[in-house]
């Protein structure tokens, strides 16, 4: 298998890099080809723009951003780090992002990673999304660390669920390009926990990565369960916990409700 990880944070030192050395290690002892993208190291642009496109333009007097990604990836046009990073996405069979939470997202740099490589015609399409993204067959899967305890980003914690707080990466940016999407693996306040608990993480971590395999991929409705206009159909019950079906009878607080269950019995079975 050939894993991509694309690391954000500016210190090599930092838990996030002890993870990401921990990823290396464990992927490259299962046999498996490893690649790193270290943004910052790398001294990653993050600002999606008109030099990210060589040649002649598709409109020289106005910046149609879609517009010149899709021509820039049909002629081969956009710039050299751009280039390298969409090779290394399609070689990938699984990409792992590495980050810390900051404001309840990814970290600047690595959102514009996503801007940039995760182009129009490279990563999506007119008709192409979701079940039929381009990267149907590949895996994705968020390692990231926080500030605060894991109680906070409970369902009656004052952050919100953390699949609440993911989604927009989750769905928006992974399950909407075609990627399957693997639960994430979080490491809860690394910097005010004790030695022996971040070991427990970076051990926990090493053991989730042995068991890719056997992990069950986090659920998203597929086509058939949408209308014409894209809505949830009468009488399908949403299940994302993120989502709900004024037309099958649920309210937020339902469907919050029935996830936050569900969400609990699933860890549950997997602590025994």
């Amino acid at each position: 298998m050939n894993c991509l990880i694309v690391f954000a944070h500016p210190e090599p030192a930092s838990f996030n890099g002890a993870l990401k050395d921990v990823a290396v290690h464990e992927l490259e002892r299962m046999g498996h080809a490893v690649a790193v993208s270290d943004l910052y190291r790398m001294g990653w642009n993050p600002a999606l723009g008109p030099d990210d496109f060589g040649g002649e333009r598709a409109d020289a007097d106005y910046l149609d951003l879609s517009r010149e990604q899709g021509r820039a990836f049909a002629t081969h046009a956009h710039s050299a780090d751009v280039t390298a990073e969409q090779a290394k996405v399609t070689e990938a069979d699984l990409v792992l992002f590495q980050f810390p939470v900051w404001w309840f997202s990814m970290p600047a740099i690595l959102k514009g990673w996503v801007d940039r490589v995760f182009s129009r015609g490279f990563a999506y399409s007119a008709g192409r999304k979701y079940e039929s993204g381009h990267f149907k067959g590949k895996r994705a899967m968020l390692g990231l660390t926080t500030g605060t305890a894991s109680t906070l980003y409970e369902a009656n914690g004052i952050d919100g669920d953390l699949h609440h707080v993911l989604w927009p990466i989750h769905n928006g940016i992974l399950a909407y390009t075609g990627f399957t999407v693997l639960p994430p693996f979080a490491a809860w306040m690394p910097s005010r926990v004790s030695i022996e608990e971040r070991q427990t993480y970076l051990d926990s971590f090493a053991e989730r990565l042995r068991n890719l395999d056997r992990t069950e991929p986090l659920f998203f409705h597929p086509w058939s369960d949408y209308d014409e206009s894209q809505r949830l159909k009468p009488g399908i019950a949403a299940r994302s916990g993120v989502q709900w079906n004024p037309r099958a009878g649920q309210s937020f607080e339902a469907s919050a409700s029935d996830f936050a269950q569900r969400q609990a019995r699933a860890e549950s079975s997997t602590r025994t």
